[in-house]
């Protein structure tokens, strides 16, 4: 076994924590679906049926075709990925394959599968800044090169989030590339633009949007309508804080019967929190800083600038995904409605995060020689 060990040149650290986090990620699932099964028993055993599957055998399969393919091939393609995968995003919207659900276009059925093409879009965007970055380095502080290119990137990839509407999504994607622009050497000046449009943005969107407005509103109050807009974050809030120092116990969560929305999904942290408590929480999100920190390490060792940067923006994705859900739960942001990595109900998420995952490993490969 040590031989075998020995002779895995991907970084083995970060298979490890990824191995961890799965395999916990499983157990809070289970326990978080318990809620569902008084109810509904034919649900119960059909979600956790398709999520093992999609752990498993999708995810697994992901996991594996992401460290064996080069990553310098998607420098190679960087254009045309960003391109499928835009194009496929707005096939949300064709008749036929598009899925309604929670007010949103944002799946499509594909051979009986529901597919959220914004997943493959993430990946998408942070190969082509990527590569964008690494091709154009000497002139990014060009303003007409650098900031106005980024621009119409983020406007380009907005218009087709913002028509879905999945806002989530767009923050996931356009933080990460934002990431990969700023350490590649820009100026503030443009730095500060960019912050500047943002805020911008969001405030036209917060006044165009009634749904965003009213959510910004229970974040502000979460008191306001506990029983309509306010019900999700005050029950997640209720979870959270009997959990207590040390928890119910594995599976004795209260909340997740008929309480608490979305309990396999956006409200899973809650549960998680209410069942082992500030200590169990604290372990959890120390495993999430370790992936995080491995990913960062990953980063300074890879031995070109595009492999550098593609594994900041796949560790960035990683970060505001679990930052985005945890502070929604714990009602330091608003509600977004984006899943916990690896933990949360969501095929198309796991394998693609997975993929993302086997990229890093790949990346992980090719070191600088010190």
């Amino acid at each position: 076994m040590n031989r075998i060990l020995k002779n895995i040149r991907f970084d083995k650290p970060l298979m490890i924590l990824i191995s961890i986090l799965i395999i916990l990620g499983v157990m809070i699932f289970l326990s978080a679906a318990l809620g569902i099964l008084p109810n509904n028993e034919l649900k119960f055993f059909s979600i956790i049926k398709s999520q093992m599957l999609y752990i498993f055998i999708f995810g697994s399969l992901a996991l594996f075709l992401g460290s064996k393919i080069n990553y310098k091939y998607y420098k190679k393609y960087a254009i045309l990925i960003f391109i499928l995968t835009y194009i496929f995003t707005l096939s949300v919207f064709i008749p036929g394959l598009q899925f309604y659900y929670n007010g949103a276009y944002r799946w499509v059925h594909i051979f009986g599968l529901s597919i959220q093409p914004s997943e493959l879009l993430k990946f998408g965007s942070i190969v082509f800044m990527s590569f964008f970055c690494t091709k154009y380095n000497k002139y990014l502080k060009n303003i007409k090169i650098g900031l106005l290119s980024f621009l119409i990137f983020s406007i380009v990839v907005a218009s087709a989030l913002l028509a879905q509407p999945d806002f989530g999504t767009l923050v996931i994607i356009l933080m990460p590339v934002f990431i990969i622009y700023f350490v590649s050497g820009v100026k503030w000046r443009d730095i500060l633009i960019i912050i500047l449009s943002g805020a911008l943005l969001f405030l036209a969107l917060v006044e165009m949007r009634p749904y965003m407005k009213e959510r910004l509103l229970t974040y502000k109050n979460p008191d306001r309508e506990s029983l309509g807009a306010g019900y999700q974050l005050n029950q997640s809030l209720i979870a959270i804080g009997s959990g207590g120092l040390a928890g119910r116990g594995i599976g004795q969560s209260i909340q997740k019967f008929n309480y608490l929305p979305e309990q396999i999904s956006d409200s899973i942290f809650a549960v998680y929190a209410e069942e082992v408590g500030f200590i169990g929480s604290i372990i959890l999100l120390l495993l999430f800083l370790s992936i995080i920190i491995r990913g960062i390490h990953i980063s300074k060792m890879a031995e070109d600038t595009f492999g550098r940067l593609l594994s900041i923006g796949i560790i960035a994705t990683f970060f505001f995904q679990t930052i985005l859900n945890i502070a929604s739960a714990i009602g330091i942001a608003p509600v977004s409605g984006v899943p916990l990595p690896l933990i949360s109900k969501g095929g198309t998420s796991f394998v693609f995060l997975m993929f993302e995952f086997g990229v890093l490993l790949n990346i992980s490969k090719y070191k600088i020689k010190i």
